[in-house]
């Protein structure tokens, strides 16, 4: 577990990327909720926008996550808590007034950063 990366995974990068060519300036690896620790991959603040990039094994993706043979108690028990955390923070963050948007790190980068630039755009305050 050690070596699993915690932030600038390769399919934060990819994304990041894509949502810089298309015109967006953000933050990255931003706490938003008060009291726990829990950080944002890509917030967009005066949209209200907070986007998460989720790991297929670690939280448990209905297509391409994998139930351990080894261990396997232990396995779904911390990729199940893995998924509440995920409703909580997701709960949270909505109660705060943020659209919350998950990737799949499966997704395609480009067709993510797209979905997260019109959302974005749609909810930025008028200037």
């Amino acid at each position: 577990m050690k070596s699993a990366r915690r932030e600038d995974t390769r399919p934060e990068k990819l994304l990041r990327s894509h949502l810089h060519r298309l015109g967006l300036r953000f933050r990255i690896q931003q706490k938003l909720l008060d009291g726990i620790r829990r950080k944002a991959d890509v917030v967009f603040r005066p949209a209200r926008v907070v986007v998460l990039v989720d790991g297929c094994f670690w939280h448990g993706c209905p297509e391409h996550g994998t139930w351990p043979k080894e261990n396997a108690a232990f396995w779904r028990d911390k990729i199940e808590t893995n998924r509440r955390r995920d409703a909580d923070t997701d709960r949270r963050l909505i109660e705060e007034g943020w659209l919350v948007i998950r990737v799949w790190e499966h997704e395609d980068p480009l067709t993510a950063a797209t979905r997260i630039a019109e959302a974005v755009r749609a909810r930025r305050p008028a200037s």
